[in-house]
């Protein structure tokens, strides 16, 4: 008698079942269980791959502290130029208008000294009286000043000196009678004034 024939294919083979045990503490010893082989490695190539590439993170960050370091002098200088710029602008623009002005109250001197002339004779009517101490008022404004006076030491380069007189009241020269006066706007001198001058007879030139 022959033995059964089997029926079917191959037997199929029941799939074990495994059991992994992930706590972290041991629930006996109630210690922290050592991270398994697999965990380590991947623990270390992440920890290997964090830093910054091609160098340390140290070495990173030095380096963008250089190029900040860099930017704020580029920054500095250049904030420096705009104001150095900024500077001589304005002193040009006030030196232009300083010119102007000086230009300007050059031409008037004629009329200031015509204004001078008819009140010295007395023959300025009050219309004209009115108009010249406003025209006065304003070039004032303007910064010109009267160059001149009795009195002033003698300083040939503010007066133009027309004659000399001997005097024993004085010990240095002085200028005693204004014959025109001069005029100055700030530093410049539009002209100066002409004057007698009255000095020491120590200092009178011989014969």
């Amino acid at each position: 008698m022959s033995p059964p024939k089997s029926s079917g294919g191959p037997r199929k083979q029941t799939p074990l079942i495994v059991i992994r045990d992930k706590r972290r503490i041991d629930p006996v010893t109630l210690e922290l269980r050592a991270a398994d082989s697999g965990t380590s490695e991947h623990t270390e190539t992440g920890g290997s791959g964090s830093g910054t590439p091609g160098g340390s993170p140290a070495a990173g960050s030095s380096a963008e502290h250089s190029r900040l370091a860099e930017r704020t002098a580029d920054l500095q200088r250049l904030k420096a130029e705009y104001d150095n710029y900024r500077k001589r602008v304005e002193r040009d623009r006030l030196a232009i208008r300083e010119i102007a002005v000086v230009n300007v109250l050059r031409g008037l001197l004629p009329v200031l000294d015509a204004i001078d002339q008819a009140r010295d004779h007395g023959d300025i009517d009050p219309g004209l009286r009115a108009v010249a101490d406003a025209l006065e008022t304003q070039l004032a404004a303007l910064g010109l000043q009267e160059v001149g006076a009795p009195g002033e030491p003698f300083d040939p380069t503010r007066h133009e000196a027309i004659s000399y007189q001997q005097s024993d009241e004085i010990d240095q020269p002085t200028c005693t009678i204004v014959l025109r006066p001069g005029y100055r706007v700030g530093q410049h001198l539009l002209r100066p004034a002409q004057v007698t001058v009255s000095e020491p007879p120590d200092l009178a030139e011989p014969g």
